[in-house]
């Protein structure tokens, strides 16, 4: 009996697709394991996490001023959410290593090279962002927002709200703190090159406030304070670039 040889190549075809979806199911599941690992470690101090997260608030408001709940669960599922958000974040560079170790087989030795040194600096750029939000931003955008309120208004914010708004403040300060990474990748890909950027500068900025009015809520001081920010980290970006040795692209 012969076997048919077309079969035989469709088999060994479809082998290595089935190999590379198992294996990206087990670095899936890895993830969310540490996910829950690290939100299970953290969840007994879920209510000091969120005294943290809420100090830059609770310590500038005015005097009989408190934070509220509006809602009969709020003071149970807010710390909760809080602290599953905390436990991705701190997996962040599990994470990335996961999906790294996915994709670095089919790599070239040199963007191995330029791949990781990236991948070190978006991470630690991602907690720089949030921790620019958290002791700089803050600082400055709560006590101008309790200083603007009508003296006949008792500022008392819902633990939900709160919530609500500083995680999108942190996603959006941790984001823009990737445009030295994404401006430097940009170039070294060769979609574009230092000089031209640089002759694009009044659109770059004016991108920056665009994104900023998208990211952050609807008042010009905090998009502001992260449009400034995402113009001077697009700065970076081109130091960056010029510092990196060209590629072989680029040289010729």
């Amino acid at each position: 009996m012969s076997v048919d040889p077309s079969k035989n190549s469709s088999l060994e075809a479809h082998a290595p697709l089935v190999e590379h979806l198992m294996e990206l199911r087990d670095r899936l599941l890895r993830i969310v394991i540490a996910v829950i690992l690290a939100f299970l470690c953290l969840v007994y101090f879920a209510n000091d996490i969120y005294l943290f997260v809420s100090e830059p608030l609770r310590g500038i408001l005015p005097e009989g001023g408190h934070m509220i709940a509006t809602e009969v669960t709020s003071p149970f599922f807010a710390p909760f959410k809080l602290t599953l958000y905390v436990a991705f974040i701190l997996s962040i560079p599990y994470i990335l290593y996961q999906i790294w170790a996915f994709i670095a087989p089919g790599l070239y030795e040199q963007e191995k090279k330029l791949a990781i040194p990236l991948l070190v600096s978006s991470i630690l750029l991602f907690y720089a962002g949030i921790a620019f939000a958290y002791y700089v931003v803050f600082p400055i955008l709560f006590p101008f927002f309790i200083a603007a309120a009508p003296e006949t208004v008792g500022v008392m914010t819902d633990i939900n709200a709160y919530l609500s708004f500083v995680l999108k403040i942190f996603f959006a300060f941790g984001v823009a703190f990737e445009v030295p990474i994404a401006t430097v990748l940009l170039i070294k890909a060769g979609a574009t090159d230092v000089k031209s950027l640089a002759s694009k500068r009044l659109y770059v900025i004016l991108g920056c406030f665009v994104v900023a009015m998208l990211l952050t809520p609807p008042d010009p001081f905090s998009q502001t304070l992260l449009a400034i920010p995402l113009w001077l980290l697009f700065e970076l970006g081109l130091l960056i670039a010029r510092l990196l040795p060209a590629t072989n692209q680029e040289a010729t």
